[in-house]
C-alpha cells in the first residue's frame, strides 16, 4: 500500500502574521516582491513559512525583511548551508521606499510584513505601515470579535 502524500497549501497565502492585526492599527498596505533562493521557495510551496516576529527596516535606501522563517526541507536542502532567519530583500520602487522611510522616521509608524502569497508564480509579501495599539483598544477588538462570532451563531440558529 503506498502513502498517502500530504495534501499541499493549494491557496495562494502561504503565511498570515495574525499578531500583527492584535498588536497594531494598519495604516497602510504594500505588495513587495521577495528574494529568495531555490531551497526557500521549495519550503514556502509546503507552506513552511512564518512571519510571527517579522518586521521591515530600511538601510541604504534598501527595503530588508527582518525574523521571517523559513524551515528548510531535508531533501531540498542537502548541499546548501541553510539559514532560516536570514534578512530577505524586499523589491520595491524607489519612490515606495523613501515614503516608507519618511513615515517610519518622522511619524513614528513602524512597518512590519503581514503576510506571504503567490502571485503569478512569485512570492509576495504584503507589508504595512502600522501604529501600535493601546491596551484598551486591544479590548475593544476582542469584544468586536467575540459580538460578531454571537451574531453569526444568532442568524445561524434563526434559519
Amino acid at each position: 500500500m503506498a502513502k498517502q502524500k500530504k495534501s499541499k497549501n493549494t491557496g495562494n497565502t502561504i503565511c498570515l502574521n495574525k499578531r500583527a492585526r492584535y498588536e497594531y492599527h494598519i495604516e497602510e498596505k504594500l505588495e513587495a516582491g521577495l528574494c529568495l533562493t531555490g531551497w526557500e521557495v521549495k519550503s514556502l510551496r509546503e507552506g513552511r513559512g512564518q512571519l510571527v516576529d517579522s518586521y521591515v527596516i530600511f538601510k541604504d535606501n534598501e527595503a530588508w525583511l527582518v525574523g521571517a522563517h523559513i524551515t528548510p526541507l531535508i531533501q531540498a536542502s542537502t548541499h546548501y548551508v541553510t539559514e532560516p532567519r536570514r534578512d530577505r530583500k524586499l523589491l520595491l520602487h524607489h519612490r515606495q521606499i523613501s515614503h516608507f522611510i519618511e513615515a517610519t522616521e518622522a511619524k513614528g509608524y513602524t512597518s512590519v510584513a503581514l503576510s506571504l502569497y503567490w502571485k503569478d508564480g512569485k512570492v509576495k509579501c504584503e507589508i504595512a505601515l502600522v501604529k501600535g495599539k493601546k491596551l484598551h483598544d486591544k479590548r475593544e477588538t476582542e469584544k468586536n470579535r467575540d459580538w460578531d462570532r454571537q451574531k453569526q451563531r444568532i442568524m445561524s440558529n434563526a434559519n
